[in-house]
């Protein structure tokens, strides 16, 4: 046998940038889980779930409110523990703390500090790929994802996507987890999705650390 892969990807961005079509898709590319002769569940989670209110569009580990402070920092301590006790297992997250960051920080003004996190997820070899597009491109984006949409009115302003992306970018460059800036504009998926393998491979991000 080879190497074991166990890929420990973050997927991060604006909404409109993909990431969740292209974390499916990493989940199944050959330079990330190797090949496979039949399908299997794919271990994606996400801190975008709404999983601490009984309704659709409720709240979760990115918009939770004051009185939920406390179960969302028990929330990223439990995933921390389980990934340091799964650590040679792949993990896919679509969202995670830097959409926390930047949405309390929007929402509330209220600052986390998740160096403590951070510093766990890197000692466990994480790495963070940001998904950004130009700005010219978003309205393109937004006609393919109405066509999809349960909730369209949320992309009815784009400037606030706009804005948003200059924030994770500045929130990316100071993350200590290695970063690749992803541009999403016009790349097919299958082409972001290698980018992102051969960046993971580059830098001994498909091992365990």
């Amino acid at each position: 046998m080879g190497d074991k892969l166990c890929p420990k990807l973050i997927l991060e961005g604006t909404r409109l940038t993909g990431k969740t079509e292209l974390a499916f898709t990493l989940n199944e590319h050959p330079g990330m889980v190797g090949p496979r002769k039949y399908r299997y569940h794919s271990p994606l989670i996400s801190g975008e779930w709404c999983a601490f209110t009984n309704f659709p569009w409720g709240r979760g580990l990115i918009n939770f409110e004051a009185h939920e402070e406390d179960q969302a920092m028990e929330t990223y301590r439990t995933w921390l523990k389980l990934f340091q006790l799964q650590r040679y297992y792949s993990w896919m997250i679509d969202r995670f703390h830097l959409s926390t960051k930047l949405y309390q920080k929007h929402a509330f003004g209220r600052e986390y500090d998740f160096s403590w996190l951070e510093e766990g997820l890197h000692q466990l070899g994480f790495h963070l790929v940001l998904c950004v597009r130009s700005e010219d491109s978003f309205e393109t984006a937004r006609l393919e994802r109405l066509e999809v949409s349960g909730n369209p009115s949320q992309y009815d302003d784009l400037d606030v996507f706009k804005r948003e992306q200059d924030r994770f970018l500045e929130l990316s460059r100071q993350s200590k987890l290695p970063v690749l800036e992803l541009d999403v504009s016009d790349a097919p998926l299958k082409v972001q999705a290698d980018t992102v393998a051969e960046w993971m491979t580059s830098t001994g991000g498909i091992y365990a650390k």
